[in-house]
This record gives C-alpha cells, sequence and structure tokens, in this order.
C-alpha cells in the first residue's frame, strides 16, 4: 500500500518550524526564593492540612474514648459517675488549683477541634479550585463509601451536638433539672426526655460513621499507607467506631426505655 502524506495546510503557520526556534542561552532563572517560617509554610500545602487534620483527628479520636469510658460509670451507679467527675475537677491537685488542669485539657480540645474544621474545610477549598469542573461521569461509590461521602455532613451534626451536649449537661442551661455537681441524675433526667435521646442518638450514629472513615484515612493522610497492612486499617476503623458508637448509644437507649434508673 502506498505511503499516504497528510497535507499540513490547514495547521498554524510556522507549526514544524522548529529550526527557527529561539533557544534560551543565557543564565539559569532561578526558582522564586520560599518566604515566611517553615512551619506556615507546611500549614499552607496540602500536605501539612492533612497532617494537622490527621493529628488532631488522633487527639480527638483519643477523647471520644476516654469520655466514652468514664461515662459508661453511669451503670455502675451515681457514686461511681459523680466520683469519677468530681476527680476530673481534681486532677492536679494540690500541685495546682482545682479544675486548672481540666480546663487545660478542654482548651486543648478545643485547639484540636478548631484546627480539624479548618483544615478540612480549607483542604476541601484547594481540591475545588484544583478540579473547577465537576465529574462529568458518576463516581465510583465503591471507592467513594458512605462514610467517606457524608463526612461533610456528620461533621455539621458532631459541630452542633457538641453545643447542645454542653448546654444540656455542662452548663445546664438546656436540662430544667440541671443540679451542678449531680452528675448521675443530670444524666438521667435529660436522657428521660424522648426528644433530648433521640438527638443523643442520632448524634452517636453520626459520630460512629465520622469515626469509621476518619481512622480508616488518617494513616494515609500522614504517609502510614501499606496495601500489606490496608486490611488492619479497616480492621481498627471499624472496631473503634463500633465500640464508640454502641457505648455512647446505649447510654441514651437504656435511659430512655427505663433499664436505667435513679
Amino acid at each position: 500500500m502506498a505511503k499516504v502524506e497528510v497535507s499540513t495546510a490547514d495547521e498554524s503557520a510556522g507549526a514544524d518550524d522548529a529550526d527557527r526556534l529561539v533557544r534560551y542561552e543565557g543564565a539559569p532563572v532561578p526558582r522564586p526564593r520560599r518566604t515566611g517560617h517553615p512551619l506556615l509554610r507546611f500549614w499552607q500545602s496540602a500536605v501539612g492540612k492533612k497532617w494537622v487534620m490527621a493529628l488532631s483527628g488522633i487527639a480527638l479520636l483519643g477523647f471520644v474514648l476516654a469520655h466514652m469510658i468514664g461515662n459508661l460509670k453511669i451503670y455502675l451507679g451515681p457514686t461511681h459517675l459523680n466520683v469519677y467527675a468530681e476527680w476530673l475537677r481534681t486532677l492536679g491537685e494540690p500541685a495546682l488549683p482545682r479544675t486548672v488542669v481540666l480546663w487545660v485539657l478542654r482548651v486543648g480540645l478545643i485547639l484540636a477541634f478548631v484546627l480539624h474544621i479548618v483544615s478540612a474545610y480549607q483542604l476541601t477549598r484547594m481540591n475545588q479550585r484544583a478540579r473547577p469542573v465537576h465529574y462529568q461521569a458518576p463516581r465510583d461509590y465503591v471507592a467513594a463509601n458512605f462514610a467517606s461521602r457524608t463526612m461533610r455532613w456528620t461533621g455539621v451534626i458532631i459541630g452542633l451536638f457538641l453545643i447542645f451536649h454542653l448546654a444540656d449537661l455542662t452548663w445546664g442551661t438546656l436540662n430544667p433539672h440541671f443540679v451542678r455537681g449531680d452528675v448521675y441524675d443530670n444524666v438521667i433526667d435529660s436522657f428521660n426526655r424522648v426528644p433530648v435521646a433521640i438527638i443523643y442518638i442520632v448524634a452517636n450514629i453520626a459520630l460512629a460513621i465520622h469515626i469509621f472513615h476518619g481512622a480508616w484515612s488518617m494513616f494515609q493522610s500522614i504517609g502510614w499507607n501499606n496495601p500489606r497492612y490496608n486490611i488492619w486499617r479497616r480492621w481498627f476503623a471499624a472496631g473503634f467506631a463500633v465500640i464508640i458508637g454502641v457505648g455512647n448509644v446505649s447510654m441514651p437507649l437504656l435511659v430512655v426505655t427505663g433499664v436505667v434508673t435513679k
């Protein structure tokens, strides 16, 4: 078969004039010098934000686990739960004044919570700017599972629930029977209200879903990602989420159904 030559008549003028291109032979052009503190530059990068999300997430996971274990003392009776609550207030005594350590822990948790939210939001914005055009084909929802697709909404639910929880059992403004220092009765009175029990149950289911994807992805965010260990990552994420979900949901559920009473 004879070779067919394709005409380039319709191409832009000079498209094939590679031999005429001017080659720059001057001094090397240096890259723009990075300015600012290294930690600030790290924070401004996507990798830095993922690290902040992962580390703050680890701190929050530790708090959620410890908080649940302490609250499960409700099953041991009022004395155990109230003594535990008083112990939290007296941490550090007599070296430090009453509640100082507790407030240090609270401030640290607030900082971790804020950093987690800010880094998540900024990462989302960076991803949106990198892909201004939405996916033109249906996404693979086998890879992007339900937990990952609802992270934004479960995060919003958790944030709103945290405010409600503080107003209900810490400040007492939403609990008409609130008595400062009487933690056991405050919890029972609160969970005996059906709408409040439903809020706690739904919020803690959302928390378990959020934890599942967060615990799964935080290892990848900090570079601890190896196919040989992925199955263990998934088992850890699922196990941790189930433990937190079952433990936290059991308390309002058993109180509102009358299993746990004063």
